[in-house]
């Protein structure tokens, strides 16, 4: 006879070892996830329109090290870097806040 194996859906994962939606964890988690996957959104976006990070620094006037800090640690990025790249990269953005 087999034994059945227990699976678990990615929520109830979260939900075990982060915290319940709502919960300050679980809230912190959810918004650093965010913040990479955007950062993640400018390596890609950059990489499939063929620029390295000093070229797209070029085109908004910051360091390549600027770039790099957007794509690998996008925490300390200000509003409007963030802004100027997307544009640089003909790309667009939407932000939604939720209370």
């Amino acid at each position: 006879m087999k034994k059945k194996i227990k699976t678990y859906s990615l929520e109830e994962l979260k939900n075990k070892y982060i915290g319940k939606r709502g919960t300050k964890r679980r809230e912190l988690y959810e918004t650093e996830l965010s913040l990479d996957l955007l950062g993640e959104a400018v390596r890609q976006t950059r990489i499939k329109k063929k620029l390295t990070q000093e070229q797209l620094g070029q085109l908004i006037g910051v360091q390549k090290s600027q770039i790099s800090k957007i794509e690998n640690n996008f925490r300390d990025t200000r509003i409007n870097t963030l802004i100027r790249v997307f544009d640089a990269l003909n790309t667009k953005i939407r932000i939604s806040i939720e209370s």
